[in-house]
């Protein structure tokens, strides 16, 4: 009923606004297909691969050409994501994945504070390996579930398993951050800013968000053990525990050394960008193509192509062309004008915490971050343009990392779910640890733009 009262909604909307029967100026069109597009996306009326189609559709009739609004899927970031999808479950297919993870797990020496501080790093290590917070969200989560199971056993460990699955939920969507090819959400704000700037590559990206989130990581690991102060357990079993997963996954195999190479070449490309000129795209499609070379790939492409997701990629594309829409049509100057005009003759400090907190509001009802930053991402880079003491790229790096996290509700991703599913913890948990870290991140962001950026950007 929901789903065909949604339908029924657009199609409305639809003909009113995009039918010749009556005229409308561009802008106003603009946003009546966002709003139209939003709705089959979030309330899910279809799958997001056929709303995605229905965009195109809808786009080359009133919009663009047909072959304007398929070029999208040329674009270097469309092949950026393709080839992530197979580098990253080449990664976890071999179980390189989980043996990073429980080699870091074991530097804990079986203290709790420590398990919940290296569970957070391992989410940044993975973020290299691993460019999909749902696959390593899913990896993780399995693996101190297991670990936190076999505890219970023996002693109460409430707390323990509150901070890391609680913990699991922000810092997997963080740590898919700092890397320019963490996540699909990542690589399209990493397209954007590079429009911007000819100084965004690889390692500048890592240099401009890797301090603030690790300073968050920080605090909000003190917060934890503030809040949920893990139990004492006997650091002997923990040990054990970990020693007997990583027992069951024997000795290091030729695919994961393999694996392990493949994935090492492409970082060390990726942060030589600025020598050799090689593109991240295109060093990524290299990678992926490596996995299936015979000899010195670890499958056949029958195998690796089934795990791309190419729901994703179409969805993907439409958000690129949903962006484009609306910068083309005018409509962002609009919207971001109304905002910039709101704000004459107030200080710039003012606007850009306004841009912030309202991110963060309107991010609470959205499920799908790369839908969501769709929208305020070219908003941001506008405002930007148009007002003084601050640059477009500051406001929009601000923006980006704001919108990111979902710290409230179990509902803001799909990474919330998967960790929410185990039930170490509740939604009255996650929400009354998401109001102190929703306040300590957006300090964090805000001093990040006021005094670290400003001097990052104006070096490089």
């Amino acid at each position: 009923m929901k789903k065909k009262i949604l339908l029924s909604i657009s199609v409305i909307l639809y003909c009113i606004f995009l039918l010749p029967f009556f005229e409308w100026d561009i802008k106003v069109k603009a946003v009546v297909l966002l709003f139209i597009i939003q709705i089959l996306w979030i309330g899910r009326v279809f799958p997001l691969a056929f709303s995605s189609i229905l965009l195109m559709i809808m786009l080359s009739f009133h919009f663009f050409s047909f072959e304007e609004t398929m070029s999208y899927f040329g674009s270097g970031i469309i092949w950026l994501l393709f080839a992530t999808f197979i580098i990253s479950h080449a990664f976890i297919k071999t179980g390189l994945a989980s043996r990073i993870a429980l080699k870091m797990l074991r530097l804990s020496s079986g203290s709790g504070k420590k398990l919940v501080f290296i569970s957070f790093l391992i989410m940044f290590v993975l973020s290299v390996l691993i460019p999909s917070n749902v696959g390593k969200g899913s990896l993780i989560a399995s693996v101190l579930d297991s670990i936190v199971t076999n505890l219970k056993k023996i002693s109460k460990v409430t707390n323990l398993s509150k901070s890391l699955f609680i913990g699991l939920t922000y810092v997997v969507a963080l740590s898919g951050s700092f890397v320019a090819t963490g996540a699909s959400s990542t690589i399209y704000a990493y397209g954007l800013l590079s429009e911007i700037t000819d100084e965004m590559n690889y390692l500048n990206w890592i240099m401009l968000f890797l301090p603030p989130i690790f300073l968050f990581i920080v605090l909000l690991w003190l917060l934890f053990i503030l809040i949920y102060p893990p139990e004492a357990i006997e650091s002997k079993v923990v040990v054990n525990l970990i020693d007997e997963k990583m027992g069951e996954l024997g000795s290091i195999t030729v695919d994961e050394i393999k694996v392990l190479c493949i994935i090492g070449l492409a970082v060390i490309l990726w942060i030589t960008e600025g020598f050799h000129h090689f593109s991240v795209p295109l060093i990524a499609l290299l990678s992926a193509s490596l996995t299936v070379m015979p000899v010195i790939g670890i499958w056949n492409w029958e195998t690796a192509r089934k795990k791309v997701d190419w729901d994703m990629i179409l969805f993907f594309a439409g958000t690129l062309m949903v962006a484009k829409m609306l910068i083309e049509t005018g409509a962002v100057d609009w919207i971001a004008n109304v905002i910039v005009l709101k704000f004459t003759g107030y200080s710039p400090i003012l606007l850009l915490i306004f841009m912030i907190v309202v991110t963060a509001l309107i991010r609470i009802v959205f499920v799908n971050v790369l839908g969501f930053l769709t929208i305020m991402i070219p908003i941001a880079i506008t405002v930007g343009n148009n007002v003084t003491g601050l640059t477009s790229l500051e406001i929009a790096m601000a923006v980006f990392l704001t919108g990111v996290p979902g710290f409230l509700l179990i509902t803001q991703s799909p990474v919330h779910l998967i960790s929410y599913s185990y039930g170490h913890f509740t939604e009255k948990d996650l929400l009354r640890f998401g109001m102190f870290s929703t306040i300590i991140w957006l300090l964090v962001v805000l001093g990040s733009v006021l005094f670290y950026w400003n001097t990052i950007i104006t070096v490089h």
